[in-house]
């Protein structure tokens, strides 16, 4: 049988003239601003209008693209030298799309495809708007290939192990017993929670198992808190906010690790590497660093690759 491996994500833009497609597709998805499709057309209409020249800066201040495609694509050819499969990165929000990926496997023969959550937490946002994605991409094709998921491994004990290593190399040798972990998660707002989203109860549960996996390596910190970050709007989001924590110091040694990306996006390079360490600067920490995400890096290769195995 032949097959593909699809790796799903939001994506992110590769240009700045992708920005403004990025924000109207986020915008539109009826996941993100979950209300009636008229006002969700106006309320994303609004958004985009405020934030769209400040995100373009934002882009600007890191190469004038996400770096998300380029790793995504790395990590793909690895992945399917691996596996002998074809792998491809389908984005949500900029290209590739669903629509653009999917005719050219069907050309192909493809009668079975693998498709990958590039979160490592389930969310309606985020892992069922991509599925859901293909699913339509699929109908309008008119093609029934079979399908298997990984949609989550956030309590997966080898990707435990990779994010260990990921808080481990970012100390690169040094102490962490007078330094402080802040795991940093991607916030929602809690209307989505109370519809029964289960992400904050995935992202908890995912915090505790890297604690106990760095207590049974013997890597210790001062302290590890739980914060979220990106919060839009006036609405109530998850909390505790990661701009408040570092605002309201326990601890000017902090190391900063993003749970809920796998790839390096703006909102780890730009958001958490430039913004957030203005924060800490100003208020004057001694030692703030933020970590890597896993990336295209050969131990996330395996994982993915053992994982995708294991469907077959």
């Amino acid at each position: 049988m032949k097959r593909a491996v699809l790796l799903l994500n939001m994506g992110g833009p590769s240009s700045i003239s992708e920005v403004e497609m990025f924000l109207r597709n986020m915008f539109a998805d009826k996941y993100i601003l979950q209300t009636n499709s008229l006002m969700r057309k106006l309320i994303g209409n609004i958004i985009v209008a405020k934030r769209l020249n400040e995100a373009q800066e934002n882009y600007r201040q890191i190469g004038g693209k996400s770096p998300l495609l380029d790793i995504t694509n790395s990590l793909a050819s690895k992945i399917s030298e691996k596996l002998g499969v074809p792998a491809y990165p389908v984005m949500r929000y900029v290209p590739p799309f669903a629509k653009d990926v999917l005719p050219k496997l069907k050309e192909q023969g493809v009668e079975e495809l693998l498709l990958f959550s590039m979160y490592p937490h389930y969310s309606s946002t985020t892992t069922k708007s991509s599925i859901e994605d293909i699913e339509d991409a699929l109908k309008e094709l008119n093609w029934q290939p079979k399908i298997k998921i990984v949609g989550r491994y956030y309590n997966d004990l080898e990707y435990i192990k990779i994010q260990a290593n990921l808080i481990e190399q970012a100390l690169n040798g040094e102490s962490s017993e007078d330094k402080k972990l802040i795991i940093s998660a991607h916030g929602l707002p809690l209307d989505i929670i109370k519809k029964g989203d289960p992400y904050e109860k995935e992202i908890t549960v995912n915090f505790e198992l890297i604690k106990a996996e760095l207590a049974h390596r013997g890597v210790k910190f001062k302290e590890i808190e739980l914060a979220y970050q990106s919060k839009v709007g006036n609405g109530t989001w998850l909390e505790p906010n990661l701009s408040d924590v570092l605002r309201n110091p326990t601890n000017l040694s902090v190391l900063i690790f993003p749970i809920a990306f796998t790839i390096d996006n703006s909102e780890t390079i730009f958001e958490l590497d430039i913004e957030h360490r203005e924060i800490a600067e100003k208020i004057g920490y001694d030692w703030y660093k933020v970590a890597k995400c896993p990336n295209d890096s050969d131990e996330f290769r395996e994982f993915i690759v053992n994982k995708i195995e294991k469907l077959s």
